[in-house]
């Protein structure tokens, strides 16, 4: 219930709602609220509502959707850089704990996820996060050029597939945070796509963030290869 203040001269049953004092911090933790409800895209108008302000007051602290977008995701970012406590010397656990952190949150709160194909924030989640793989793979002992190549694939890898997990989510209504990579199994006729048909229960198995962490794995792989 928001704050309320009472009319000059007035008694408590005068009493008239006080609207929120806005700024950056609480839009964005209002934005999370409503991603974290269920809601597939954030509304500006929506957003507006739930914290009792017209929406056009948003636009003087985020000039576009975009900007509150990135900010929105910047911030869950920063989450899972901070999320991981274990020592420099683990840069596998480090790898594996910032990814597992990303795909968690996005899930949590698809509509932000979603949007990490499409937006680079540049702000110190996204600043943070690089420089966490970036030391990591240097602490694994590769040379300059593959630490950065690695460090792209990593990132292309967790902010895709963490992305569309969070996307399938989303259009799920919610639920698991560990859906089906298929929403339905394919069915084919085992006469013109024999392989098919004979891998249609494997298939309909794979879940998405066993899927996830197989590709997470595969790059810690290759960067163990590259260290070699």
């Amino acid at each position: 219930m928001p704050p309320t203040k009472a009319r000059r001269g007035g008694d408590v049953d005068d009493a008239v709602p006080m609207r929120p004092r806005l700024d950056p911090g609480v839009i964005v933790s209002a934005g999370l609220e409503l991603a974290a409800s269920g809601a597939t895209s954030i509304s500006v108008r929506e957003l507006g509502t739930r914290l009792g302000a017209d929406p056009t007051a948003i636009y003087r602290h985020f000039r576009s959707k975009d900007d509150l977008m990135r900010a929105l995701l910047d911030d869950l970012t920063l989450r899972a850089v901070r999320s991981v406590d274990l020592p420099v010397e683990d840069w596998r656990g480090r790898l594996r704990a910032l990814a597992g952190a990303t795909l968690d949150l996005y899930s949590q709160y698809p509509a932000v996820g979603a949007e990490a194909t499409t937006l680079t924030t540049h702000g110190p989640g996204e600043l943070g996060a690089i420089e966490l793989m970036l030391e990591a793979f240097t602490t694994a002992g590769l040379g300059e050029a593959d630490v950065v190549r690695h460090y792209a694939l990593m990132a292309s890898h967790v902010l895709s597939t963490a992305a569309g997990i969070a996307r399938a989510r989303a259009a799920r209504g919610g639920g698991d945070l560990d859906g089906p990579w298929f929403d339905e199994p394919p069915l084919a006729d085992p006469r013109s796509h024999p392989r098919l048909a004979a891998h249609t229960v494997a298939l309909a198995s794979l879940r998405d963030r066993e899927l996830f962490f197989l590709g997470v794995d595969h790059v810690l792989e290759s960067a163990e290869r590259a260290a070699r």
